[in-house]
Order: structure tokens, then sequence, then C-alpha cells
């Protein structure tokens, strides 16, 4: 269990910096176009279309890493007042609610990338880009989020981690 869960985070940890690396690559090209632009007063073709598509991505491929480090926005007045098993109940719920949903979405989002790339679906833009190249960025990002919250659940249960990540002592 242990070696499941370090791998996970492993695999979320790199996630965090693929999505870095994007926006990164994303602010840089942005630069250029603005350069190219404004400076040089020619057009652009690709820049629009590959930060839009390399943001998108990021914010898929960054989701594993956001949620093992507890870096999403959360309402967390109701598990503050909980104590002991309530708590532990409502943790245990909310990750299985969230299991199913992002199951449901990579099937979903896995079933919209093969289409694309079955069909060799192009950008209707003049850049023409294969579609299942951005569009992979969804199934890898929820599969990689749906195993992290796996091992949320096997950290919960097996008692590695308190529910919510708060500690018995802390409450409102």
């Amino acid at each position: 269990m242990d070696r499941f869960v370090r791998v996970v985070r492993r695999l979320s940890r790199a996630s965090g910096y693929v999505a870095a690396a994007l926006i990164a690559f994303g602010v840089v090209i942005v630069c250029e176009m603005v350069f190219v632009r404004f400076v040089l007063n020619t057009n652009t073709i690709w820049q629009t279309d590959f930060v839009t598509y390399s943001l998108v991505a990021a914010t898929f491929i960054g989701s594993p890493f956001v949620l093992m480090t507890r870096g999403h926005v959360n309402v967390d007045v109701l598990p503050l007042y909980l104590h002991g098993r309530p708590r532990y109940f409502l943790a245990l719920a909310s990750t299985l609610l969230a299991i199913s949903f992002c199951a449901v979405m990579l099937v979903l989002t896995a079933q919209y990338w093969l289409e694309a790339w079955d069909q060799r679906w192009l950008s209707n833009t003049m850049w023409r880009v294969r579609l299942w190249i951005p569009y992979a960025s969804m199934p890898i990002g929820l599969g990689i989020l749906t195993l992290q919250y796996v091992a949320d659940l096997a950290c919960l249960v097996t008692g590695r981690e308190p529910p919510f990540g708060i500690e018995k002592g802390r409450h409102a």
C-alpha cells in the first residue's frame, strides 16, 4: 500500500512540474506573440492556439498535484465542526463521490480523445493542429487525478492521514 501511494504521489508531483512547464511555455509564447505582432508587424498563426491548449492541458494535468498538496479551494466548515466518526464518514463519502465523478469523466474524455484520434480531427484554425494531441491532456490528467483520489482513499481508510487533513484536536 505504501508503495502504491508513493508511486501515485511521484506521478502527481511530476504532473505538477509538467503543468508548471506548460504555463511557463505559454507565457513565453505570449511574449513572443506580442513581439511578432507589434514589433515585427506580422501575423501570428499558431501562438493563440498553443497558449489556449497549453493552459487547458496545465489545468487537467496539474489537478492531481493540486489535490495532493490540498491546494484547491474548499469549504471546510462542516468538516471542522464534525469530530471523530462523522468527520471520517463525510471524508469517505466525499472521496468516493469524487472518485466516481473523475472515473466517469475519465471514460468520457478518453472516448472523446479516441474519436479525435480515429477521425483525424484538425483544428479549424490556420494552424490545423491534430486535436488528439491537446485532447490527450484530459484523460491523462483525469486518470492521474483518479489515482490520486484512490491513494487518498487508501490513506484515509488505513488511518495514514486524518480526514480532510484535519488533525484530531483542530476544530472550530
